[in-house]
């Protein structure tokens, strides 16, 4: 599976983005899939997860309520909609194609990786 995240771009707090995540090969639709993100200085964060089927999802704490994660495999693409951003979501965020099928919230649950997608938050 081959994944190229994009629509990173630098937005005031309390705006909306909408970052994709096209991937390639046959076997994204047996993957779950999941979004991580990495700020300057700090490890890379689980930020939220979606199952093969789509009908099950996970978030992190700071995020629930503001993102949502969904797939599209008739497109093979992950999505992650971000709403009432803040200064504090600023990093770059990958996507990810996770070994199992399931939720994944680890970096080791995941074998396949985007380049990454810069979000800045600032006013």
């Amino acid at each position: 599976v081959q994944l190229q995240a994009f629509g990173g771009g630098l937005v005031q707090p309390g705006d909306s983005l909408v970052l994709s995540c096209a991937a390639s090969g046959r076997t994204f639709k047996t993957k779950g899939m999941g979004w991580f993100r990495q700020a300057p200085g700090k490890e890379r964060e689980f930020v939220a997860a979606i199952n093969y089927s789509g009908r099950t999802t996970d978030y992190t704490d700071p995020v629930k309520g503001r993102f949502t994660i969904s797939r599209d495999d008739a497109k093979n693409t992950v999505d992650l909609q971000m709403n009432s951003l803040k200064p504090e979501d600023t990093a770059v965020y990958y996507c990810a194609a996770g070994l199992y099928s399931g939720l994944g919230m680890t970096v080791y649950e995941y074998e396949y990786w985007g380049q990454g997608t810069l979000v800045t938050v600032s006013s």
